[in-house]
């Protein structure tokens, strides 16, 4: 009886197999950066934005009188710690209060409304739903007067009415209250602080008169023309790393930090064309936006081409984490840090996107006050870029002395193999010291490998 042995198949499959399982590892490893983008950006941006509220929101009643100093404890009471209400001597006081921006509204009570006011008070003391200026700045909507009659807004620049038009009219010669509010420092507070005092104005019997000492440009309504300048200067910048740290690898760490510098100057001029010519955000002042633009890029692209000798692949996650979803976040520029909670507040004061969208608020709108301590941060972000620059320096160094070493010890031990494999007359044609066919696939192999994740590094920079 003869015995067939049949063929095995499966030892033929088992190669594609294992191909296959190590691209699948490879593939699942690769996922762990956008996945990990995705919980970022969720906890960033529904974190930061999800549920804006006022937090001790500054604003103020003008007025030195009890009645004044009535009105602004009643509101204090109502608002359980949303509000923070002061009074000022006057309106002179108050425009130059929105224009240092330590307030960010300012009720100024009619010449002759002391009783007006006086009532309205009273009626903020005993109503729990117009007088409640905390859940009117939560709801959006709660507060405001049924029909056309609620408020009339005009830009003091212009001397024009506004972009809220007019509504009601009082009567001839009858003094009506007037908001003071500043859109230029943030739309979204100067609409909450709106919201606020309406019923207030309507509990007195007229229409609550808006006026805008500190507008923004015509091109620019809502003033997030600046947050929107930063997302693309920040763009520019943190994909920049992923190019001059990728395809730049092969350079020493002082050129391509020059080439950080270099681009941070041309994202500079971009960021300052969309501002100026092509979109008119601002309408002056683009030298020194131009000058806080290049500060702000020049920092990203030296931070991040610091870190790319320590990340590598994982440098974009790194760069995306620290200049979109901690800085957008914090910037101010959708929401100030009154209307967030206390984590991003607290970022507000130090981050770079802060600095540049805080600077270029207050060099375009509100005379360069507070302008020092916003550049400030800037370049502080900018030494920390160079601090990262000269710890990655040494410490990339050692690494190439150890590649290259490594590589030597390859070479050699390769050329020893070949010398105790090849008989002498197959090597006497051979340069001395000349390695086989083998001596270099160390270095090939290496140098395949480094182009490989290069390649994967862009890949993934170029999908974010």
């Amino acid at each position: 009886m003869s015995t067939v042995r049949r063929p095995d198949h499966r030892s033929e499959h088992r190669p594609a197999r294992a191909a296959h399982a190590n691209g699948l590892r490879h593939v699942l490893t690769h996922l762990i950066t956008p996945l990990l983008m995705c919980i970022g950006m969720g906890l960033a941006y529904l974190g930061a934005f999800a549920h804006p509220a006022p937090h001790h929101l500054p604003v103020a009643v003008v007025g030195s009188g009890r009645s004044a100093q009535l009105l602004a404890q009643s509101i204090n009471d109502k608002a359980g710690g949303d509000l923070e209400v002061r009074t000022v001597g006057d309106r002179a006081a108050a425009v130059d209060r929105l224009k240092h921006q330590d307030i960010f509204g300012a009720y100024v009570i009619p010449a002759q409304g002391a009783k007006g006011a006086k009532g309205a008070s009273d009626a903020v003391d005993a109503s729990g739903s117009e007088g409640a200026p905390g859940r009117a700045g939560r709801s959006g909507e709660a507060g405001a007067p049924s029909g056309s009659g609620g408020s009339s807004t005009s830009r003091t620049s212009s001397g024009s009415a506004g972009r809220g038009g007019v509504g009601g009219a009082a009567r001839p010669g009858k003094p009506v209250p007037e908001l003071l509010v500043a859109t230029a420092g943030s739309d979204t507070s100067a609409t909450v602080v709106q919201k606020v005092f309406t019923p207030i104005a309507a509990q007195q019997g007229a229409p609550l008169k808006v006026t805008d000492v500190a507008p923004t440009a015509e091109d620019d309504p809502t003033g997030q023309g600046v947050f929107f300048l930063l997302v693309a200067i920040s763009i520019g910048s943190y994909a920049s790393v992923a190019v001059i740290g990728g395809a730049g690898a092969v350079l020493p760490l002082r050129l391509r930090t020059a080439l950080a510098i270099g681009t941070s100057f041309v994202v500079g001029l971009i960021g300052t064309a969309f501002a100026g010519p092509v979109f008119h955000l601002v309408d002056h002042g683009l030298v020194g936006l131009w000058g806080m633009a290049w500060l702000y890029s020049a920092g990203v692209l030296l931070i991040g081409s610091g870190l790319h000798t320590f990340l590598k692949r994982w440098t974009t996650l790194g760069v995306m984490t620290l200049f979109v979803m901690l800085n957008f976040t914090s910037s101010g520029g959708i929401f100030r840090p009154e209307m967030q909670n206390g984590f991003f507040a607290a970022l507000h004061s130090f981050w770079n996107g802060a600095g540049f969208v805080e600077g270029v608020r207050s060099h375009v709108y509100f005379d360069g006050y507070g302008l020092a301590g916003h550049v400030w941060t800037l370049v502080g972000w900018l030494v920390a870029g160079l601090v990262v620059i000269g710890v990655a320096a040494p410490a990339e160094k050692r690494r190439r002395t150890a590649e290259a070493e490594a590589a030597a010890h390859a070479a050699a031990v390769a050329a020893a193999a070949v010398a105790a494999t090849v008989p002498e007359p197959a090597r006497s044609g051979r340069p001395a010291g000349g390695a086989g066919p083998g001596a270099g696939h160390g270095s090939a192999h290496a140098a395949a490998a480094l182009e490989e994740e290069m390649e994967e590094e862009l890949e993934e920079a170029v999908g974010v």
